[in-house]
Order: structure tokens, then sequence, then C-alpha cells
């Protein structure tokens, strides 16, 4: 199928995982898509492994300038940008009596800001372009109710809800479509430090947090990049022009709104 025919897409944090699951899903629908990874030696591995349309850019969602540079690297490579697909997050986890500043400011710095101001970057470029396009941010279930020991990711991802709502509110008038996906767990390498914390915090052998949390997924099992990789495609193609500021969950039947 090619129904992301002649587009140009960037996910940022691209190089493994969900990012990269999206990716191999747009470069299959005949899209050009931009690697965006911190890692750009993981980017460019990542690229010539897909093939195809696939391409690393370079970009810290947490700096402005790095953001600026990636967008116009995109436009350089491409000639445009339809696509963008906000992916880029960090994870932590502590007692409420904990958090440190460091951790907030980091999870904050990523998570909103870095969703905040690449969203802002592409929708600029969008406008100036004048035919619209698709912004697609991750949330997740994390962002729909709190977790006793996950405030401030938690909060981040509400965060990125919110934002989904106000900006894609602001931006149809553009023609620009923006949506969130909310997973819900999802496998792969992350879940080595995800199930580190939580062993510290609450005492449990090394997986045994893992197993725990795949036994409560309704649907049996945890999710893989794939399982997501038909919503992002369906949110950046034309049969989705008339969806607004919405988030899907994605995540085995955990939550339900």
């Amino acid at each position: 199928m090619t129904r992301l025919a002649g587009k140009s897409a960037l996910i940022t944090g691209a190089a493994r995982g969900i990012g990269r699951g999206f990716a191999e899903a747009y470069v299959r629908e005949g899209a050009t898509v931009a690697i965006g990874d911190i890692n750009m030696e993981a980017a460019e591995q990542t690229a010539a492994e897909i093939g195809g349309g696939a391409y690393a850019v370079h970009i810290d969602v947490s700096r402005q300038d790095s953001i600026d540079a990636a967008i116009a690297s995109v436009v350089s490579h491409a000639g445009k940008l339809d696509i963008l697909v906000n992916n880029a997050a960090v994870f932590d986890a502590a007692e409420t009596v904990d958090i440190t500043r460091d951790s907030y400011d980091r999870l904050y710095a990523i998570n909103v800001a870095g969703t905040l101001f690449t969203m802002q970057a592409a929708a600029r470029q969008m406008i100036a372009q004048g035919h619209g396009g698709k912004i697609i941010n991750m949330a997740s279930q994390a962002g729909r109710r709190g977790e006793s020991l996950v405030l401030v990711y938690c909060s981040t991802k509400a965060a990125v809800i919110s934002m989904t709502q106000s900006a894609g509110l602001n931006l149809i008038k553009h023609g620009i479509n923006v949506n969130a996906i909310a997973p819900g767990v999802v496998d792969g390498e992350h879940w080595v430090h995800v199930d580190a914390l939580f062993a510290k915090l609450e005492g449990k052998a090394p997986g045994q947090k893992k197993r725990e949390v795949e036994a409560s997924v309704p649907a049996g099992r945890y999710a893989l990049p794939a399982d997501l990789s038909g919503m992002a495609v369906f949110l950046a193609s034309p049969e989705a022009d008339y969806i607004v500021s919405q988030t899907y969950n994605v995540d085995g039947g955990q939550w339900m709104s």
C-alpha cells in the first residue's frame, strides 16, 4: 500500500523501539522518513537497515537550535515536511518524597517542552508550505491516570494529551491535524531500565515487574511497535483529515475512554 506516497515525515526518537517501527511502516507506505534521534550513529544504522526513503537526522528535542536544524535538514533533503511524529521521550520513577529537580527538569524538557517546540517548529514549516500537514504526538496510558511511583512521567504525558487538544484546535485552520496515540505497555529494550527501577523501588526480583505488568493487560501480552503502526499510518494519511485533537488508546484494553 502507498497511503503516504510522496509524503515527507520526521519521527523523533526513531533509532529504536516505537519510533523505528513507525519509520518502517511509513517507508512501506511510500513516505520519505527522517530518522530523528539524539544518537546519530544509531539513527544512521537504522536508516541503512530500513533503506528505501529512510535517512538520518540529528535532533535533541531539549535544544531549540537542534530542533530548528533538524526541520531545516528535512526540508533540505526532501523539499518539504508533511508529517511529524513526536516520539522522543524519557522515563523515571521515584517515591513522591524522593523526586529530584534534576529528574523533573529532564523529563519536562524532553517530554513536554520537546514535544511542544518540535510541534511548533513543524507547524511553522507546514504553514509556510501552505498545504497543511499531520502532527502525531506520543502520549501514554500513563497520561490518563496517576501511578504511585511515576508522578512526573504521568504528568508529562497528561500534558501531551492536553497540548494535543489545544494545538489541534488552533492549527486545524491551517489544515494541520494534530492528534495523539496513547500506548499501553510496549515491549523493548527500554523495559530493562523500567524493570530495574521498579525492582529497586518495590523490592522485586529482576524481571518480576515486567511479568506482572504483562499479566495485567486484557489482551494478554505486551504490545510490539507493529501493534501501534497501523494507527500511526492512519493518523498521517488523508483518511484522518477530519480527525482533530484526539488521543487514541492503543493498549490492549488497559484504558477505556
